[in-house]
């Protein structure tokens, strides 16, 4: 039998929800500890998903000898800090993405997990999702030529709310850390490093971003990218091959359709997800840890540590300063 996981999980909000929903689904892993600055907010947390442990410290979850694994789910600002907590206690870390407020602090997280010989992974769940995976080969295998041209765009209208993360400057809040990855991360997992970028933004009046709109140009496609917090967009990413259009339907970052267009025909490919989507990388996390891995050979050192390093070169296009 495979070991059985333990998992650990920080911050207690709306993605905690959804990757305990999810890891209830996976066999040999179970959600033994939580912890929230709140001891009422952990209880209840623990209560809802049957964990042994609720923790109204994150270092005592940090120093649970039974915990195996910890998933990192608090605001962005505070992925280094307490990735840092969690790997210096020989912690393996799943930290949410995006994993810090940039390359510095990306590079610094690296060389500690490498220091204390202990796995770290960034989680961008998309990477894993079996429809994102079926593009990626048409992709690679350029099964429909190469690659022209992509647009991928992510917005949502929230409730305008000076105190909501979203909106917060102070907590890397805005639309390019908190979304704008996600098209940010297609371009990368395909046409990989621009050769220029152009980028534009409006601002909320905490200094946060509202919009960004971003054009990647490289030598023989383009990719028009979009983050927005004004309103409510398709969020699909279209891929223009030379021979076809392959088109991922709504929610493109998470489980969706794929429609590919040749010929003058489509056709729809369903995946038939049974879960939110989480499940796939924390599998993917457990098989690493079983196999005494320290990094990921998907969501790898390296495709992080570029992820990053684009995200800030849009930050400084568009004078957004944390």
């Amino acid at each position: 039998m495979p070991k059985t996981i333990k998992w650990g999980i920080i911050g207690l909000g709306k993605i905690a929800n959804k990757f305990a929903t999810d890891l209830a689904t996976i066999a040999n892993a179970e959600l033994y500890a939580v912890a929230s600055r709140s001891q009422k907010n952990a209880e209840d947390f623990a209560k809802k998903y049957s964990a042994t442990k609720a923790y109204n410290s994150y270092q005592s979850l940090a120093q649970d000898l039974e915990v195996d694994a910890v998933y990192i789910a608090t605001p962005h600002s505070f992925h280094k800090t307490h990735t840092i907590l969690c790997l210096q206690n020989k912690k393996a870390v799943l930290c949410e993405k995006p994993f810090a407020m940039n390359l510095q602090e990306v590079e610094e997280m690296i060389a500690i997990a490498k220091e204390n010989n202990v796995l770290l992974m960034e989680a961008l769940w998309t990477y894993f999702l079996p429809h994102y995976q079926y593009v990626l080969d048409i992709f690679k295998s350029k099964k429909f030529g190469n690659l022209k041209h992509l647009e991928a765009d992510f917005g949502f209208k929230p409730e305008y709310d000076l105190e909501s993360r979203l909106i917060k400057k102070e907590v890397g809040g805005g639309s390019l850390l908190d979304i704008g990855i996600y098209p940010i991360f297609v371009a990368l997992s395909t046409l990989g490093i621009p050769k220029s970028i152009d980028a534009k933004a409006t601002f909320f009046e905490t200094g946060a971003d509202s919009e960004c709109n971003m054009v990647f140009k490289y030598d023989n496609a383009n990719a028009i990218l979009k983050s927005t917090l004004k309103e409510d967009t398709k969020t699909e990413a279209i891929f223009t091959f030379e021979d076809a259009v392959v088109r991922i339907n709504t929610m493109f970052h998470q489980p969706s359709t794929v429609t590919v267009f040749m010929n003058g025909k489509e056709e729809i490919i369903d995946f038939d997800y049974k879960t939110i989507g989480y499940n796939f990388e924390t599998e993917h996390f457990n098989q690493l840890l079983r196999a005494n891995k320290k990094e990921s050979n998907v969501m790898t050192f390296d495709f992080s540590k570029k992820l990053i390093q684009l995200l800030d070169e849009v930050r400084v296009k568009i004078g957004l300063v944390y």
